[in-house]
């Protein structure tokens, strides 16, 4: 490869690649000028005198070595990379090194070319130097390694089909990952240095490389992926196997749901109702006041209470559409369409005008049931303390009134947002299980006879055996954001119908 001329040898006028009495001459024959058709103003001052004879002098002897460029310029940081390097002045290489750790398999090609293996390095750019004849030459940041800094998660279900986010440094155009040695299901380029792949099936208790395909060479994860054994339930069609980190953003909730053995989300194959496992857990169940409003009496005592059992929430309010579907008719005030929510969007709205009692029927049928309170609460929580759940942002949640529109529809009488209305469930960002509108646009019945709460712990609580209404969690499309608290509790008698009351179903694994 042609080098240009600012980088070739200092002082090798004659251009035989060393500096000698040649040079020597050339220098002496243009001796007062401005240096002549051999370029004798070796230092530049504009004429050729006694500075450009000490130049000649300090370099006499072979050139250094020049590099002037590394293919590919990018490889993994184990090494291993066939390279061709570039440049001038390579006779009696003696050496070469990358990040200043030794190549191997060093040949020189010719006076411009030599080809060498990448030793191992660190992520990022490195120097490459060649070595001639006592002279380095170095081309700084002229290679780049490359690596695999990240599987998230790093485990997911021995059947496969579960998504997991690849990162590191120049991933780009990647054109293959593997599981092992078993290829992904799909893979998708999500950025220069992002991959999202499909995991194939793999054994149960096994730990595998992960491998990307790059022109950077075969990068290799050693053991970031482990399969485990995830049970679906019998009722259920798997969506996810283990939590999705983009929903799921807490690694103690990923944990917690993924030491269950339970599929994280999935669909009830007869109703195709979404759920997202909760896992067992301890919680402070009771009064978190927000910045307006304080708690009310029968938030109070705040309580320890544990819940032994994982159990399956749904991932949104029952619709109109899924309760239609079951019990053939809609009872719901909010059947027609309105500016904000078109026609085709009406099926999705949450169900309501349904009782209490009235909703046993559905659950008989669908083989689900109402969460109890204190699974409510839990679920809601996802791991927060404030009177709001977490949500992008503001993922250890909120007492914050005025942001309570990014998670809930809720009264426009109290500077709400729902517009007196209903909206599609779904719409706003979900908590830290994934689930949505636990604040607003409902009122969720739950299991539970109302009560006063006990000031002792409790463990898997679930009310009274008797009483005269039953409790409503989250509040509603007309509800001020004292409402939409995390510990606010409102309650009915069974049979009351109203056009802010829906429910969200549970399932037992």
């Amino acid at each position: 490869a042609a080098v240009p001329a600012a980088a070739q040898c200092p002082g090798d006028l004659t251009g035989n690649g060393q500096v000698d009495g040649s040079d020597f001459g050339a220098l002496l024959s243009a001796w007062g000028t401005s240096g002549g058709e051999f370029g004798a103003d070796v230092n530049g001052d504009g004429s050729v005198d006694g500075a450009d004879l000490g130049v000649i002098l300090s370099v006499w002897g072979p050139c250094a070595p020049v590099v002037s460029s590394i293919t590919p310029s990018i490889g993994p940081t184990f090494g291993g990379t066939p390279v061709t390097i570039s440049g001038n002045y390579f006779p009696g290489t003696t050496s070469v090194t990358i990040g200043g750790v030794a190549a191997t398999g060093i040949q020189i090609v010719n006076a411009t070319t030599i080809s060498a293996i990448t030793p191992a390095g660190a992520t990022g750019s490195a120097a490459v130097s060649v070595t001639a004849n006592g002279r380095t030459g170095t081309l700084a940041g002229g290679y780049t390694y490359s690596s695999i800094s990240s599987v998230v998660p790093s485990f997911g279900a021995a059947q496969g089909g579960g998504t997991v986010t690849i990162t590191g440094a120049f991933l780009q155009n990647t054109t293959a990952v593997w599981f092992g040695s078993a290829p992904a299901q799909s893979f998708t380029q999500i950025s220069p240095t992002v991959v999202s792949a499909v995991t194939p099936p793999g054994a149960v208790g096994t730990s595998v490389d992960v491998r990307l395909q790059t022109p950077a060479g075969l990068l290799v994860a050693s053991g970031a992926f482990s399969y485990l054994a995830i049970v679906t339930p019998s009722w259920a069609t798997l969506l996810d196997a283990v939590p999705d980190p983009a929903v799921v953003t807490d690694p103690a909730l990923r944990a917690a749901i993924t030491a269950t053995g339970l599929a994280w989300r999935v669909k009830d194959t007869a109703t195709q109702i979404e759920f997202v496992l909760i896992p067992p857990g301890s919680f402070q169940m009771g009064c978190s006041a927000s910045q307006q409003y304080g708690c009310y009496s029968d938030e109070s005592p705040v309580h320890t209470v544990t819940l032994t059992n994982a159990f399956y929430m749904g991932r949104y309010e029952v619709t109109q559409a899924q309760w239609q579907a079951r019990m053939g008719s809609n009872p719901s005030y909010f059947q027609s369409a309105s500016t904000q929510v078109p026609a085709a969007q009406v099926p999705n709205r949450p169900v309501e005008r349904v009782s209490w009692n009235t909703i046993q029927g559905f659950l008989t049928q669908t083989g689900m049931r109402l969460p109890t309170e204190a699974e409510w609460e839990y679920a809601y929580r996802a791991g927060t303390t404030t009177a709001f759940h977490g949500f992008t942002g503001y993922l250890s949640g909120t007492n914050d009134d005025t942001l309570l529109g990014n998670i809930a529809w809720y009264g426009s009488c109290c500077g709400g947002n729902s517009g007196v209305q209903t909206r599609p469930v779904g719409g706003k960002l979900g908590n830290g299980y994934g689930l949505h509108d636990m604040s607003g646009n409902v009122y969720e019945w739950v299991n539970d006879w109302d009560s006063v709460y006990a000031a002792g712990a409790q463990v898997d609580p679930s009310g009274p055996a008797t009483g005269s209404g039953r409790v409503a969690r989250g509040g509603g499309w007309f509800i001020g954001s004292d409402g939409c608290r995390a510990s606010n509790r409102g309650s009915a008698h069974p049979d009351t119908t109203l056009n802010y009351g829906g429910f969200r179903a549970a399932r037992t694994p």
